[in-house]
């Protein structure tokens, strides 16, 4: 067994590319000690502990990995996304990336040994899969409209790489009791979510003085938590040292070790309380690990506007423009605080990009967005100073390459986990129940603004990698008994929302009855339908669920229940969607808590 020297946590590169500093040593190491393994030299848990450390995930499929990919705050060039289409391309027998709520991107079905040339490849553009899996710093999210949102206070992407700067390769990441989540907003509407996070920062300014309200201890999956507010304002200088001041209370929680399935910081600030939990952090930053921080030197400082087409001063007019692309343009383009520039969502289904789109995707990326992009929490790419004179030429670039779906944000925009096709721990296909759900609204009326909005998440466990536990309607994966055997199904979770801003979330109500999974979309055809009928005037679906309770819905799933037998007539009600054979659970050991 090797040990990994320590390395330098960051020097600058002069390329200007990289977020992350990439160290070929990493990835010579890693390469040699695949060798090692193959040869028996390693423990298989040991092993396991130290390949995830390097971003590499064992899959359910034997000896295929998942390797995940880390953008810093969300954001991609051009250039790196070459990079990801020639992985997909050369690597992903799928040939497609996946991208993540978390901000990442993900490649299924990657042999172990090959894992050491994606790294390259990656490592080359300026792409790190260090850290991104494993009892780490994970990912740094951001807001995709960081930098350009109208009601941004300042642009937090500079403090966003800085801090994942700092904390990449840091003494601690890697040694804590389980993963930390950290995201960045820009100001109160919070499109990164920071409260549902292990620690998140939003923009806000004192006296003049740029700084951010921080919040710590959110979470989904097992016992579900809004974060609280750990400081209602710390100034850019003290945010870093705050932030490690934290992670090493954690790290010193021998009680949250004890059991790795509560080792996160939302159980540890639970069971002390976020005042005493800030008073051990007053602490804890007297002490003598605290040294002089050059902030200057980490923060990520570069000007998109210098690289962005010139904007037009004229109004232009859309006026006789097709259907179609008006349609498109009202959902997926988001006007900038900058004059005559635009956002603009490309809109995945499932949040895949296939080999064949991503290099084409590049070049309408460097022609007209800056050669940068960002990824959202969607699982969507957000293109960025996109002039308004441009926007019907991207909208028909977009659409050679069948990107061009409108409906960004809205009922049809549905998200999910990658379920029992590749996690070990998924009970269900949350891919296919995706499908099957975005084809039943594709027949489905949905001009009712009020239908419009309503959002859609699903995850294949109760782990919520999809989120759903802040969907207006989740779904999580579950199994129920039929009279034939075991049938996947589904446990809803609704009225919950992420839009309200400012750190705060809504936990959606867990309705106690489960759907089977090829009845879901008749399920939610029947919400839908309920809801446009029984609601009062203007009253949003949230204000419904809660107005007629759980127990209405209970009885109204109860109806889904019944399988019949497991005969040619009902065969498919014992098959999860997109299989072909009768569903039996089979759940390994996850990861995750390695």
């Amino acid at each position: 067994m090797t040990i990994q020297t320590q390395r330098p946590r960051w020097t600058p590169n002069p390329d200007g590319q990289r977020v992350l500093p990439i160290v070929p040593e990493e990835i010579e190491d890693f390469e040699h000690e695949v060798k090692r393994f193959r040869d028996g030299e390693w423990e298989e848990n040991q092993f396991m502990a130290f390949r995830l450390k390097q971003g590499v995930y064992g899959q359910r499929q034997a000896d295929q990995q998942m390797v995940r990919v880390k953008a810093p705050f969300g954001g991609l060039t051009a250039d790196q996304m070459d990079a990801l289409g020639r992985v997909a391309e050369e690597f992903a027998p799928l040939k497609k990336g996946h991208l993540t709520t978390r901000e990442n991107v993900q490649f299924h079905h990657i042999f172990l040994d090959d894992t050491p040339a994606v790294m390259r490849i990656l490592g080359d553009a300026g792409l790190s899969t260090r850290e991104a899996c494993g009892n780490t710093v994970r990912n740094v999210t951001g807001s995709p409209a960081a930098g350009v949102a109208v009601d941004e206070v300042f642009d937090p992407t500079p403090y966003a790489a800085a801090y994942a700067r700092y904390f990449l390769r840091h003494e601690l990441s890697g040694q804590m009791p389980r993963k930390v989540k950290t995201a960045f907003s820009g100001g109160p509407s919070d499109d990164a979510v920071v409260g549902i996070h292990d620690i998140g920062f939003i923009s806000k300014m004192k006296d003049g003085k740029k700084g951010f309200k921080m919040v710590a201890g959110g979470g989904l999956s097992i016992m579900p938590r809004e974060a609280p507010v750990l400081y209602d304002w710390i100034s850019v200088d003290d945010y870093i040292h705050i932030a490690e001041a934290a992670l090493r209370i954690f790290n010193r929680s021998e009680q949250e070790r004890k059991n790795r399935m509560r080792a996160r910081i939302k159980f540890l600030i639970d069971r002390i309380g976020i005042d005493e939990f800030r008073d051990q952090v007053e602490e804890e930053l007297k002490g003598d690990w605290k040294q002089p921080l050059d902030l200057d030197a980490l923060l990520w400082i570069e000007d998109e506007s210098a690289d962005a087409l010139p904007a037009e001063s004229a109004y232009i007019s859309f006026d006789d423009a097709s259907d179609e692309f008006k349609e498109w343009k009202r959902t997926n383009v988001v006007p900038q605080k900058q004059d005559g520039y635009n956002m603009v969502h490309v809109v995945l289904l499932r949040g895949d990009l296939f080999s064949h789109q991503w290099s084409p995707l590049a070049d309408i990326v460097r022609e007209f967005a800056g050669g940068r992009v960002r990824i959202d929490i969607q699982q969507n790419i957000v293109l960025r100073w996109v002039p308004t004179g441009s926007l019907m030429e991207v909208w028909e670039r977009l659409g050679e390459l069948d990107l061009a779906r409108s409906g960004r944000h809205t009922i049809t925009d549905v998200v999910t986990c990658p379920g029992t096709d590749t996690c070990k721990l998924g009970i269900t296909s949350s891919m296919g129940l995706n499908k099957a759900l975005t084809d039943f609204l594709e027949t489905y009326d949905t001009s009712d603004p009020l239908v419009n909005e309503i959002h859609i998440k699903a995850s294949g466990c109760p782990n919520s990698c999809g989120q759903h536990h802040i969907a207006n309607i989740g779904f999580h994966g579950a199994v129920i008994k039929g009279k034939g055997g075991q049938v996947p199904a589904y446990e809803l979770f609704l009225g919950g929302d992420y839009e309200i801003g400012d750190g705060k979330i809504q936990i959606g109500t867990r309705i106690k009855a489960r759907v089977p999974a090829r009845k879901a979309p008749e399920a939610l055809k029947g919400l839908l339908d309920r809801y446009q009928a029984e609601r009062e005037e203007g009253e949003r679906f949230n204000g419904w669920v809660g107005r007629m309770g759980a127990g209405y819905f209970e009885e109204y799933l109860q109806d889904f229940r019944d399988v019949g037998p497991l005969d040619r007539e009902h065969i498919e009600n014992y098959m999860d969607w997109d299989k072909t054979i009768v569903y039996k659970l089979e759940r390994g050991e996850g990861e995750c808590a390695v």
